[in-house]
């Protein structure tokens, strides 16, 4: 019985680089030449969901439903000559030669394979926070004297790399546009010069959402490479199904779920990604921004499950939205038909899964704001204040003094940040009217305070 379970493939300790030319031992490893190989063709890619229970499965090294973790930092080889063939590149992980993991990891490769398949793209791989994917891939795209044209409202961190230290390290500069101004994207682009365009599917805070089928059209007339950062919108929106080039992801929000691992992947080309890990020129490689193993394999168990999450995520967003807009309040939500870009993303969104786990409550004044998150967490339990997102609690921050405050006031102000706006992601604990009843009461007891209407 045990016999069965035991992969055909795994009946070795250790392969040599002649090991996958012989007979049925040539068809596993042509098999397992899917790394940088679509998890599904373009042709038939429709919903991630399907895409993910698509890719391939790794069982364990015993025949376990699922994947061994390989934690060890380097690898051996059984033959000498095996080691210079793969320093040139002749021998890879496409065919299950390892180096160092630094380099390439099974157990990281495997997260990434679930990572491209989400995506739709050719390849992908994981690194060790969002910011690391980010700064990673716009430096393999970018180089000393090149531009980019960036969305002017980003997450506080990227929005420093680009304005502060990309200057002042690497001599790469960024134009901020008002990235619904088509118009003003297509001026902001220096043909030779602009090499990426860059801004968030749906954007921090503001929930801002992006024309992406023509962003990408007006970039690629130009030559210019389109990086999507889709962290707020997973399995909502899939950038490259809708022109874009290449995805980036902070997976310490939805994808983990947790709020316990940092983690961050760029989904894309199979020549990106491959020359991300040059041994000479590789972003990845040279800065060395590595995924632990073992957090990868804590990832790959949570994917298969993060449709479910997304769409109570959404679920709740959406009735939590609607019937605070009746009680009159500011609410800012790209599910409602007041948001100036629901249509649009109604018109690109992946069916069944909403219209995004956050919302924003524009409350004036950062003491309101501060008052409505005070209730809610230590009156009534609703959530929890913290920065983040994708957690199954609620979590709320006053985004101008927090997760924004790398940007000054005018970078703010052009961003549609006020002092007193509230983000909430919103968690999936409990029941949907419980924990509406919290927020209701909090909302509740700062109208009987006279505190909502006032300037």
């Amino acid at each position: 019985m045990a016999e069965t379970l035991l992969p055909t493939n795994n009946n070795t300790k250790k392969r040599t680089e002649h090991d996958d030319m012989d007979g049925q031992d040539y068809a596993a490893s042509a098999a397992k030449k899917s790394m940088f190989l679509p998890t599904a063709a373009p042709a038939t890619w429709e919903d991630p969901a399907m895409a993910l229970a698509s890719a391939r499965h790794e069982f364990g090294e015993h025949g376990g439903v699922n994947m061994s973790i390989e934690a060890s930092a380097t690898f051996t080889v059984m033959e000498p000559e095996t080691l210079q063939k793969m320093f040139s590149g002749e021998l890879g992980a496409d065919r299950d030669f390892f180096i160092y993991s630094r380099h390439f990891n099974p157990t990281v490769l495997n997260l990434s394979r679930q990572m491209a398949a989400l995506e739709g793209t050719e390849a992908a791989y994981c690194t060790s926070s969002g910011m690391s994917a980010i700064s990673s891939v716009l430096l393999q795209l970018v180089s000393s004297g090149d531009h980019i044209v960036a969305s002017r409202t980003l997450y506080g961190g990227t929005h420093a790399l680009l304005t502060h230290f990309f200057p002042r390290a690497c001599n790469i500069t960024t134009t901020f546009v008002d990235i619904n101004d088509l118009d003003m994207v297509r001026n902001a682009i220096e043909v030779g010069k602009t090499k990426v365009v860059y801004f968030e599917a749906m954007s921090n805070p503001t929930l801002t959402v992006a024309n992406i089928p023509e962003l990408s059209q007006i970039s690629h007339e130009k030559g210019v490479t389109v990086v999507v950062d889709n962290t707020f919108s997973p399995m909502v929106l899939s950038p490259v199904k809708l022109g874009a080039d290449v995805v980036v992801h902070s997976i310490s929000k939805f994808i983990s779920g947790g709020a316990d691992i940092i983690a961050g992947v760029v989904c894309g080309p199979a020549s990106l990604v491959n020359s991300m890990m040059d041994l000479h020129q590789g972003a990845l490689m040279l800065l060395g921004p590595t995924m632990n193993a073992k957090v990868a394999f804590e990832l790959a168990e949570r994917v298969p499950h993060l449709g479910l999450r997304m769409k109570e995520h959404c679920n709740r967003a959406m009735v939590y939205a609607t019937r605070m807009k009746k009680m009159g309040l500011k609410v800012i939500y790209p599910g409602l038909e007041e948001h100036p870009q629901h249509e649009l993303l109604k018109s690109m969104i992946n069916k069944d899964y909403g219209y995004g786990g956050l919302l924003c409550l524009d409350m004036g004044t950062e003491e309101r704001a501060n008052r409505l998150m005070n209730l809610l967490q230590n009156y009534t339990q609703f959530g929890f204040m913290a920065v983040s997102l994708g957690y199954y609690e609620t979590l709320m921050s006053c985004s101008g003094s927090s997760t924004s405050s790398e940007m000054n006031n005018e970078e703010k102000e052009l961003a549609g940040i006020s002092p007193g706006l509230v983000r909430m992601s919103i968690g999936y604990i409990g029941t949907l009217e419980q924990k509406w009843s919290q927020l209701e009461k909090a909302l509740t007891r700062m109208h009987d305070s006279g505190l909502f209407g006032k300037k």
